[in-house]
Formats: C-alpha cells, sequence, structure tokens
C-alpha cells in the first residue's frame, strides 16, 4: 500500500483559489491596461537564469535570499529575485533588436528565501515598468507618473510615494562624516531597515555593524529629521545643510515634472529611503498606503534609476530607471480597505438542465450565450431547479436561465435574476442581447 501523503504547502508559499484568483486576474487586466495607456510594452524571461546573472547585484543579504542549485546538466542556476537584473540582461542581450528608448513591462513571480511574514511571501508576483535608453528626469517621471496611475485606477486614495536620491543619501553620509565608499555601503543597508525596525534600530545597526561615532549617528539623525511641509520645502532644508548638488537639483525637477502631470500631492521627500540592493545609482523611491489598516504592510511599490546596472553584461553604460509593483501584497491591501470583493466564479450566467431529456437544449443556450461574450457555465450535476439555483448563487452567477419543455416549443427561455428573484421570458433570437441588458440593469 502506498504512503499517504499529508498536503501542504511549502512555507512562504500558497494556493491561489478561485476567490483569489478571480480579483488578482482582474487587477492584473487593469494594471496592463495601465502600463498600455503609458505606451509600455510587454516582456517576458525565463524563471531560470544562469547564476552568475543574478548573483552580486543584490548585495551580500539579496544574494543569500536566491533560490540556487545545479540542474540536471550541472549548470549553477538561479531563479528569477526580481524582474530589472533579467530585464539588463535582454538589454544587453538583445540591445540591436530594441527601440531606444526601450519601455517594457513585466507581470511575473519572483521567488525570495525571504521570512514569511504579513503580506510577505516566498513567490509572489511583480508588476514592473522601466525605460532604458534615457538618462533624463522626464524618465524619472514617467516611471513615477505610471505607478501613482495604477494606485488610481485600482481605487486606492491614500498611497504616497517617499523619493529620495543616492548622491543625496552620499552627501548626507559625508555631512555626517561616513567618506569611505565601503562604509557608505554598509549605512545604507543599515537606513534601508528604517521601515523595519525604526530610528532605534538603525542607530543600533550603524553603531555595531557600521562602527560609526554616536556624534556621527547624531548628525546624520539631525538631516533625517530636517523635513519641511512640501517637497521643495524639505529640499531647500537639506539643501541648507549639505550645500548644492545634481542630486538635489535632479529631486526638483522630478517633482515639477510630477506636479505638471497632476501627481504633487502623492510625492514626498523622504532622505531615509535608501533602497538596499546595490545596483540604484540615482533617484529611489517606495509608495505606501497611508490607510492605518494598512499602513503597516510597508512599500507596496518601488524602485530607482540604476544607470550602471546594464553595463555590466556588455561594454556599454546604459541609462535605465524603473517602478516595481508588488501585486500579492497590495491585493492584500486592497482586500481590507474593502476595495476587492471576493468572487468564487468567473460566470455571471448559469444555464440549468431541466430534465435529461432537455441536456442538448441547455447546451444549445450556453453555446448562445457564450458566441454573444456572455461568460457562462451550464449545470453538470442535475436535480431539481432550486438547488440548481442555490447552486448558481453561492458560485457567483447573477442570472440563471431555464429551458423547459414548453420553452423549447415556443422559441423562449425564462431568466431568473438571482440576486433579486425576478423572471423574465425572453425570445430565444435575442436571447444574447437580452441577459446582456438584464446584466446592465
Amino acid at each position: 500500500m502506498a504512503k499517504r501523503i499529508t498536503p501542504r504547502t511549502l512555507k512562504g508559499f500558497r494556493d491561489y483559489l478561485p476567490q483569489d484568483m478571480i480579483p488578482r486576474r482582474e487587477m492584473i487586466r487593469t494594471i496592463e491596461q495601465t502600463f498600455g495607456r503609458h505606451g509600455f510594452s510587454p516582456l517576458d524571461t525565463p524563471t531560470l537564469e544562469y547564476a552568475e546573472i543574478l548573483t552580486g547585484k543584490y548585495g551580500d543579504e539579496g544574494d543569500k535570499l536566491l533560490y540556487q542549485f545545479a540542474d540536471h546538466g550541472e549548470r549553477q542556476v538561479a531563479m528569477r529575485y526580481d524582474l530589472t537584473v533579467p530585464l539588463a540582461r535582454v538589454v544587453a542581450q538583445h540591445r540591436g533588436a530594441l527601440p531606444v528608448p526601450f519601455r517594457r513591462y513585466h507581470i511575473a513571480p519572483v521567488w525570495r528565501a525571504d521570512k514569511p511574514q504579513r503580506g510577505r511571501f516566498r513567490e509572489f508576483m511583480q508588476c514592473d515598468v522601466d525605460i532604458v535608453g534615457a538618462a533624463g528626469p522626464m524618465a524619472d517621471a514617467e516611471v513615477l507618473g505610471t505607478g501613482l496611475s495604477i494606485l488610481r485606477d485600482l481605487g486606492v486614495k491614500g498611497a504616497r510615494i517617499h523619493l529620495n536620491h543616492r548622491g543625496l543619501l552620499a552627501a548626507l553620509l559625508g555631512f555626517a562624516g561616513v567618506n569611505d565608499d565601503g562604509q557608505q555601503l554598509l549605512a545604507l543597508r543599515a537606513i534601508d531597515k528604517w521601515d523595519k525596525v525604526g530610528e532605534a534600530g538603525v542607530r543600533k545597526e550603524l553603531a555595531a555593524a557600521v562602527g560609526l561615532e554616536a556624534e556621527a549617528i547624531d548628525r546624520l539623525m539631525t538631516a533625517f529629521s530636517t523635513v519641511g511641509d512640501s517637497g521643495a520645502a524639505t529640499l531647500d532644508a537639506l539643501e541648507a545643510l549639505v550645500g548644492p548638488g545634481e542630486a538635489i537639483d535632479r529631486l526638483r525637477e522630478v517633482l515639477g515634472l510630477l506636479q505638471a502631470a497632476g501627481f504633487a500631492d502623492g510625492v514626498t521627500i523622504d532622505p531615509t529611503i535608501a533602497r538596499g540592493l546595490d545596483y540604484y545609482t540615482g533617484v529611489i523611491y517606495e509608495t505606501r498606503l497611508t490607510d492605518d489598516k494598512v499602513s503597516s504592510m510597508g512599500a507596496v511599490m518601488s524602485g530607482g534609476r540604476y544607470d550602471g546596472l546594464i553595463g555590466m553584461f556588455g561594454k556599454t553604460e546604459v541609462p535605465a530607471v524603473g517602478i516595481s509593483l508588488g501585486l500579492d501584497r497590495l491585493l492584500a491591501a486592497l482586500r481590507e480597505l474593502g476595495l476587492v470583493t471576493a468572487a468564487s466564479h468567473g460566470a455571471t450566467a448559469f444555464v440549468t438542465v431541466f430534465n435529461a431529456a432537455a441536456r442538448a437544449d441547455a447546451m444549445r443556450v450556453a453555446s448562445e450565450l457564450r458566441a454573444g461574450g456572455i461568460a457562462t457555465e451550464v449545470s453538470t450535476l442535475e436535480g431539481k431547479l432550486a438547488k440548481q439555483f442555490r447552486r448558481a448563487d453561492k458560485r457567483g452567477c447573477t442570472l440563471a436561465v431555464v429551458v423547459g419543455p414548453d420553452d423549447v416549443q415556443a422559441g423562449t427561455v425564462v431568466v431568473k435574476h438571482l440576486g433579486r428573484g425576478e423572471q423574465h421570458q425572453v425570445a430565444r433570437a435575442a436571447l444574447a442581447a437580452e441577459v446582456s441588458k438584464l446584466l446592465a440593469d
């Protein structure tokens, strides 16, 4: 006798049942429409890459989270950690075949051996847009505006992008007396944990892991607390500390472009944003939901400029900037905010089977509805009509269609609105059109 196997999922992974998949697919459709409306084209890449493609791009801590193994050909491979490094490989490999600038979107799962927690899984879906080949602030503003448009299209009202610049962070670290490149990199990784461990935790790590003196940490915290009532005021205050520079000029220009596009209220200058991945070079950002119900979930959308990454795969440096939305975390937040309703079925019409003799007629009616563009389920479990109605209602269908013996002779069907209990006799010749009207009411 075969050993009984306990059904279970790996920790950090999960099944997506229909009540999860239906709103998830709807969400992806909305996101794809927004991406397309902003002029981005789709791209896909393999789940597996050669390990050398991915390693060394995410920092020491990121590399530890890669799923790596030797395949059957003894090749060292790794599962996709994000969608940005595969994009860099694609651009370097196919550069002659791609338009310049290259505007792409990519919606696909990624894998990280991270510690599972609320809203965070080891397998999750990312939705990215990137502009490759454009170095100016217009590209920065375009990806930020696209990200904010997605949230608007999904019905999110309380969301803010926290915007910073790696150059400004370097200047702030210099202001605190941290000028060594290696020490600055360690400090950035410590600062990147701000939203997880808070100021006290960052202070502790800056002292223990980075080796900063208390005076240097105090100066840095003073800089981080220098925030005005607006983005422009914050930049003025920071400039007073570190002096003028390219990073502050770029942030001012991006803010102005976002204001021109109607997004000024959705952006905050936040000098504590560090983005721990090693490949970021310019503007960096994280998007957080402001509603108290979901504010503890952390960033739902983040990214930045990475002008040096693609050059690691070729001889030429190529500027690039992008933003990535974590679909599963955002979907969990939308559920808590009441912006996503559970759905267990994709059909809106349910064709009942009156009796065994009516099976063929039920199939014909279902085919007519489907040909008219109406998502339709035909009953595969027969029995009393009342029981079929209850089954249809439980599955989330709006209408039930009955094809009785008298209806076949008269060339009609009965359409029952399950929510309102109303019944309508409809001519078969106009069935799809009449059902569409009833669904629209």
